[in-house]
């Protein structure tokens, strides 16, 4: 218990380091935990040291995990992975935000599957700001008709944009993605949202305006 609360104020002091060297609060920056390929004990583990946001990219495992932990009903589950047309209807059932949106079938799917009794699943557009074709992503010339979509879709909430730049060119990716965010909150009341900036590029990412990190490895040690 005590190394992830440990590591998950170590990972804050960070987040609050980098705020401060941008001249940003620190309440504008929040703290995902990536909890794939780790079991619902150390969820939880993390949950009672304060944390509530969770990213999962394995859609069975995490289907698991949200199940054995429907009993902390303050959680809040990303879906970050890659995504399958076939897997939609769970991620709809199951989580409350999807970040790596790519394509319009997926918006509509999602869309259509989303319950109605639910909340609007929170949306976040996953670029492939680099141009990796081992990447996911939609490229930059598409991000205006995929938000018009996501925000005409009665049952999804356009929050923002995500981006795993490329090693070695973060930089520049992450500069051209905040330019790409200001634009499209310009456009939608409802973008707050830019997801980018993991471990290793964590201060730079917030000096070009990221609104939430994704950090597995440092709260829950090496992947199994």
């Amino acid at each position: 218990m005590n190394h992830i609360k440990d590591n998950l104020a170590q990972v804050e002091l960070q987040i609050n380091q980098a705020c401060e060297q941008a001249g940003r609060e620190q309440t504008t920056v929040q703290l995902l935990a990536v909890s794939k390929t780790k079991p619902a004990e150390q969820v939880e583990q993390a949950y009672h040291a304060g944390q509530r946001a969770f990213g999962e990219n394995y859609l069975q495992e995490a289907v698991e995990k949200i199940q054995q932990l429907t009993h902390l009903d303050d959680l809040i589950w990303h879906f970050i992975g890659p995504i399958q047309s076939n897997k939609t209807r769970q991620i709809a059932q199951h989580f409350d935000w999807v970040q790596s949106v790519d394509r319009a079938k997926i918006i509509t799917r999602l869309n259509e599957q989303r319950a109605e009794h639910n909340n609007p699943l929170n949306i976040c557009l996953q670029v492939n700001i680099s141009g990796e074709e081992s990447k996911s992503g939609i490229q930059v010339n598409e991000l205006a008709q995929l938000a018009q979509l996501v925000h005409e879709s009665p049952h999804l909430t356009l929050r923002g944009l995500m981006a795993i730049p490329e090693k070695g060119n973060a930089e520049q990716s992450f500069s051209q993605m905040q330019q790409l965010f200001e634009q499209l909150q310009a456009q939608y009341s409802s973008v707050d949202t830019l997801s980018m900036g993991m471990s290793d590029d964590l201060a730079q990412a917030i000096n070009n305006g990221s609104t939430m990190v994704r950090i597995g490895t440092a709260i829950f040690g090496a992947r199994q």
